[in-house]
C-alpha cells in the first residue's frame, strides 16, 4: 500500500506523517482525537497544550482498555445471558401450564 501524507495541526503544534492507510482512515483518526481533545478541554477546564494531550492520550488508552476487558469478559457475559434467558423461559412455561 502506498504511503499516505497526513498534516496534523492541533494544540498549537503542526507535524506531517506518512503512514501505510489511507488518507480517509488518518483523517478520521486525527477527527476523532481532535473530538477527544475538545471532550477533555471541556470536562477539566486544562487550557494547557501539554496537559490537554497528556490527559487525552491517557484517558483514550483508558477506553481502549475497557473495551478489550469487555471483549475478554464477552463470552462469560453471553453464557450468563443466555442461562438468564433459559431461566426465564421455564419460569414463563410454569406458568403457562
Amino acid at each position: 500500500m502506498p504511503k499516505s501524507d497526513l498534516r496534523i495541526d492541533i494544540l498549537g503544534i503542526s507535524l506531517s506523517i506518512a503512514a501505510e492507510e489511507d488518507v480517509t482512515y488518518l483523517k478520521d483518526l486525527l477527527n476523532t482525537y481532535r473530538l477527544a481533545i475538545e471532550k477533555t478541554q471541556k470536562s477539566t477546564g486544562l487550557r494547557d497544550p501539554l496537559k490537554t494531550a497528556v490527559l487525552t492520550g491517557f484517558l483514550l488508552c483508558d477506553e481502549i482498555a475497557r473495551i478489550q476487558k469487555w471483549e475478554t469478559d464477552e463470552p462469560e457475559i453471553k453464557r450468563c445471558a443466555l442461562d438468564l434467558i433459559a431461566r426465564i423461559d421455564a419460569v414463563l412455561e410454569d406458568e403457562g401450564s
